[in-house]
């Protein structure tokens, strides 16, 4: 029990007496700013089988939803000036 102490005592001391090896970065563009792609990497990914392909009209499926909430917001405000009464149910606001 020991001997396995002071020997995981001295392996541990011998660990945080190393210095901690960074990657200096041999094309940094800034101090700290060393990222490098790996070999073959593409400079521009369009076109290339690292190209995501996403497809438009998922990418555009937020903007549509926003543009939707805006409008629901703007027949809300709209009632709320004319009624003073605030109705979250758009549909019932286009009942009256």
């Amino acid at each position: 029990m020991r001997l396995t102490l002071a020997a995981a005592t001295l392996a541990l001391l011998a660990g945080a007496a190393v210095p901690a090896l960074a990657y200096d970065g041999t094309k940094c563009k800034a101090a700290g700013d060393c990222w490098e792609p790996k070999p073959g990497f593409p400079d521009k990914i369009a076109g290339t089988k690292y190209d995501p392909k996403h497809d438009p009209k998922e990418l555009n499926k937020q903007s549509d939803s926003i543009k939707a909430m805006e409008e629901r917001n703007k027949k809300r405000v709209e009632n709320f000036k004319k009624t003073g009464k605030w109705e979250y149910d758009v549909s019932k606001i286009a009942a009256q």
